[in-house]
């Protein structure tokens, strides 16, 4: 059975980055981020074409049961890319399904395992969750190694073609 639950999402803070709650003054900037086929590319969504469709984007988070940061560097405010809960549901436990998206010109610097780490301790910590889990193509390789050096488990068979991950709460160190 799925229930929304109440959770608070403030805004978080890393080394390097601000996450802040997406909203619509962020329009020009998550226009720009997803406009990009390479960001876009394993994800369930197209490029976007017009601003309208960012605006869009961010709507469907404010409305959603979870919540979307924007990452934004510390040094030079630059928009970094997104991450965030949806899909909260509470059986016995609470699961929270995480999503994340960074642009190409940050890949490989450390930005989506820093910002990963404090979405998933505000998770844990703060929001109750027991399990976060996400949902990655197999060809997403860079997804797949973020996932596994963060400890998530995965579900041995992938399901609709996607590779299933989990990490449950007494799991995290």
């Amino acid at each position: 059975m799925m229930n929304s639950i109440n959770v608070m999402f403030p805004d978080l803070e890393t080394e390097r980055m601000d996450l802040r709650i997406l909203t619509l003054e962020h329009s020009e900037q998550v226009y720009q981020h997803f406009s990009d086929c390479h960001v876009t590319k394993f994800m369930d969504i197209e490029p976007c074409r017009d601003i309208k469709e960012a605006e869009e984007i961010i709507r469907y988070h404010e409305e959603d049961s979870g919540c979307r940061w924007g990452l934004f560097d510390k040094g030079n405010g630059n928009f970094l890319g997104t991450i965030g809960f949806h899909y909260i549901r509470r059986n016995q436990v609470v699961i929270a399904e995480i999503g994340f998206d960074l642009s190409k010109a940050h890949w490989g610097k450390g930005f989506m395992t820093e910002a990963m780490k404090k979405a998933m301790a505000f998770g844990f910590r703060e929001a109750g969750f027991d399990t976060i889990d996400a949902t990655v193509e197999p060809e997403n390789g860079k997804s797949l190694q973020l996932l596994r050096k963060l400890g998530f488990h995965e579900d041995k068979e992938p399901k609709d073609g996607l590779i299933y991950f989990y990490i449950e709460k007494e799991k995290m160190a």
